[in-house]
């Protein structure tokens, strides 16, 4: 493991007011312009800030980037994976890493403009724990759009809302306090959603709006694979409804069926009319579909139960700058 020291830590980072966390993945185009963007956006508010980019060890120069930054400013710091492991496990990454009184999560594609940072740090000190920011207009694909309505409205569904509504435009884009720092730091779940964690812990939330932009410079990484993987793991690790509603359907099959059977006995003793083949062999294909598909969500969380008792670490660093 390398821990690259460029420039030797302040005594004032001891007190750090405000941390600014980024994952950093595939965008060696943008890392400078977030940098001077964060600099700027932080400094309005205090001179004492750390900003702590991690990159989940992409295809493309980002890390070097990142090593640029951190030679020319030493309030800049760089975590970077053994591996991919995760936009979350990054966000965690950064926040066990993080020694500010306040802590700022955003993405590193200045959708997000660190330009608002002043405006969710004077709520956070007005008394929100944790300050989201709500987009008014997403500035996404129509795909992406859609595809994120599809999942927030499953996934609302399938929690019962017990946590609040979750909304496709609330993003990673926060600022919380020390105290949910430290909370969301005891969550120990292997599948992890920053904002879904979030919304588990309690604490005085609010949403402040803001203007989405359009990406810096590059494409999203988020494949459809990957969208539906990431949406799978976040509904199976928030919730077990699924297991229920399994059980649902196959009482309702049940009950089908034994009505069916009622109506064929019926009309083969009034009618005269003989069973046929094929709806037993429709109500076999449907049997036998509803039984596999019981089985692949129980295997689902069994897999996640196996993944969990392994107890391996979340992430593994590979280096480390200004540190």
């Amino acid at each position: 493991m390398d821990n690259t020291h460029f420039m030797e830590v302040s005594n004032s980072d001891k007190n750090i007011l405000i941390s600014v966390i980024s994952p950093v993945y595939k965008a060696e185009q943008i890392v400078p312009e977030l940098v001077r963007r964060i600099i700027e956006g932080v400094s309005v508010v205090t001179d004492n800030y750390e900003i702590i980019l991690i990159e989940d060890c992409g295809p493309d120069n980002s890390w070097q980037k990142i090593e640029e930054e951190c030679r020319k400013n030493s309030k800049v710091k760089g975590i970077r994976f053994s591996r991919n492991f995760g936009q979350h496990y990054a966000i965690t990454a950064g926040l066990e890493h993080a020694r500010g009184e306040y802590v700022v999560v955003m993405d590193c594609d200045l959708q997000d403009n660190p330009k608002y940072i002043k405006e969710l740090y004077d709520e956070a000190v007005g008394g929100a724990d944790i300050v989201f920011t709500y987009k008014e207009k997403r500035r996404h694909s129509f795909f992406k759009n859609i595809t994120a309505h599809i999942f927030y409205g499953i996934y609302n569904y399938l929690i019962d809302n017990k946590q609040g509504q979750t909304d496709k435009n609330i993003g990673s884009y926060s600022i919380i306090n020390r105290k949910v720092v430290e909370a969301f730091l005891q969550v120990t779940e292997v599948n992890r959603d920053y904002v879904l964690i979030l919304q588990t812990l309690g604490f005085n939330k609010i949403y402040n709006p803001i203007e989405h932009e359009k990406r810096y410079a590059g494409s999203s990484s988020y494949s459809l694979g990957k969208l539906i993987k990431v949406a799978m793991g976040a509904i199976t690790s928030q919730s077990d409804k699924l297991l229920r509603l399994s059980i649902s359907i196959g009482f309702f099959i049940f009950a089908v069926s034994i009505i069916w059977a009622i109506y064929a006995l019926y009309m083969y003793f009034t009618a005269n009319i003989q069973a046929g083949y094929s709806s037993i062999f429709i109500f076999e294909l449907l049997g036998t579909g509803l039984i596999l598909m019981s089985l692949g969500v129980t295997g689902i969380y069994i897999g996640k139960i196996f993944d969990q008792v392994k107890n391996r670490p979340l992430y593994i660093v590979d280096k480390k700058i200004n540190m």
